[in-house]
């Protein structure tokens, strides 16, 4: 029996673990956290529960097969439970509300309401992102991209579908009112893009939205990994938390097996990486001799935005605060332009709020809300004072949610702590404290990006935001079935 080790427990490595193991293997996963999760962790203070990462199902079908792989279903353990208002955003340059809802038409009256027009635009915008989403995602998400003749053979595709293009590009040559343009172009911030770089490929999370829907699991992030983790539990899969590895060990082009920072050495057959994977081959490859690792030069590579995650409870219940919120600041180009390029803090932001509350009470004491609030900001390569700069954050986004949309918040707020891109380097081991590992551009994308198998150890693989095909669930699920197709390919010859 293959025995497979995962260094991760984050989604792209349970993932994975429980689809080796649906292959036969004996499968251990080593985790450096107490939980598993990866960036999902959770945390509870005084009756308040916050999840820290992902908030978002946007493809049900991932989980569902996991289960499916030993004859179980996800629904006999998870409840997905649809959102009809996906999306409110409040533009704080003028206090105008736009609702983004799982209906065409109430989108299109929305839209409307700013930019008549618009509405066929955005029926154009749907129809282009669905002609993306049938390659970039039913075709390609779970493809290997280890062979350079793999991208030639999708040039063509990817040409045709104006791939070049930013999505900020894409997008405006749909619609033309400047507070729906900036609407429609937040998604690859989701994922660690800035809009006006990032490829157009991500473009088809639109359609991807449009196909399937907006999900909550009930009992939040959390419940989703307590059921995965059971799952494998109930499959004889080995999780040891606490576990840090420290180098892998590889001998004749082969990996063997594991230290840990304990000392220990731990064999195996295969490993998969769900660890961040620059990090994996800055420090636990370090030992190995300098080789090309990916097609762009480290000195070359662009790295997501950090993430400043500020989390509290109220003592009241926002009614008119939605599940899901994206408060937009005065600036929009230029404020990610700070962020990504020149990589500076400034006293302006915009933000995601999460009220989960909204949906599922169990987060807060009774007539209490539990909010998280996602600020993007520049990672470690700028020279932020989070010591100094991370409370002065959080006094302005509470002084601009009070000011705006939770009147009286300074009364009400209960418990605020945050995060910085300090504990995402600190806590995730994510290089340069970066959210979502490398930023998706196109020169990073599918061949570009750190590959799914390690050109040069032959039974070394890789999962999660930082290869193929990305960063969010979705892509962090499909990369454990492109390791899955790699293995099952390495079988067959």
């Amino acid at each position: 029996m293959t025995r497979s080790l995962v260094i991760g427990a984050g989604l792209g490595g349970i993932a994975t673990a429980l689809r080796l193991r649906a292959k036969g293997d004996e499968v251990e996963v080593l985790e450096r956290l107490p939980a598993a999760g990866g960036r999902a962790q959770v945390f509870e203070k005084n009756g308040f529960k916050h999840d820290a990462g992902p908030t978002v199902i946007t493809a049900p079908f991932l989980f569902d097969e996991l289960f499916s792989l030993f004859g179980e279903k996800r629904q006999d353990y998870l409840e997905f439970k649809p959102l009809d208002l996906w999306y409110r955003f409040y533009f704080d340059s003028t206090g105008d509300t736009f609702d983004y809802t799982a209906s065409i038409e109430k989108t299109k009256e929305e839209i409307s309401r700013f930019n008549r027009e618009d509405t066929e635009g955005y029926d154009r915008l749907i129809n282009t992102s669905e002609k993306i989403f049938n390659i970039g995602f039913s075709e390609l998400a779970d493809k290997p991209f280890t062979k350079f003749s793999s991208m030639l053979k999708q040039i063509p595709s990817l040409l045709k579908l104006k791939s070049y293009l930013s999505v900020s590009q894409l997008v405006n040559s749909h619609i033309k009112h400047p507070q729906i343009r900036q609407a429609f172009s937040i998604h690859p911030l989701l994922v660690g893009g800035n809009p006006f770089d990032t490829t157009s490929i991500y473009a088809l999370i639109h359609y991807l939205e449009r196909k399937w829907g907006v999900f909550f699991c009930m009992g939040g992030t959390g419940k989703l990994i307590e059921e995965l983790e059971s799952l494998m539990v109930r499959q004889n899969i080995s999780i040891r938390f606490n576990t840090d590895v420290e180098q892998i060990l590889v001998e004749n082009g082969r990996s063997t097996g594991v230290l840990t920072s304990s000392g220990e050495i731990i064999s195996s057959n295969r490993i998969v990486c769900n660890a961040d994977t620059p990090a994996v081959y800055d420090e636990l490859l370090s030992a190995q001799p300098k080789r090309k690792k990916k097609a762009i030069p480290e000195k070359f590579t662009r790295y997501s935005m950090g993430l400043y995650v500020l989390f509290f409870g109220t003592n009241t219940k926002y009614k008119k605060v939605a599940h899901h919120t994206i408060w937009m600041g005065k600036r929009y180009r230029e404020l990610l332009s700070d962020i990504f390029n020149a990589k500076i803090l400034t006293d302006d932001f915009s933000l995601y709020l999460h009220r989960p509350t909204a949906t599922d009470p169990s987060f807060a004491p009774d007539g209490c809300d539990s909010f998280y609030v996602l600020c993007p900001v520049p990672n470690l390569q700028g020279n932020v004072n989070w010591d100094v700069q991370g409370p002065a954050l959080q006094e302005r986004i509470i002084n601009a949610l009070n000011r705006t949309i939770m009147p009286n918040l300074k009364e009400t707020i209960v418990d605020p702590f945050w995060m910085s891109p300090r504990e995402f380097k600190t806590n995730y081991r994510a290089k340069h404290g970066a959210g979502f590992s490398i930023a998706p551009i196109f020169a990073q994308s599918a061949w570009f990006r750190y590959h799914n198998k390690d050109p040069h150890i032959n039974n070394l693989f890789f999962t999660g935001a930082g290869t193929h095909p990305g960063a969010g669930m979705p892509g962090v699920l499909c990369s454990a079935k492109v390791v899955e197709n790699l293995i099952v390919e390495e079988q067959v010859k």
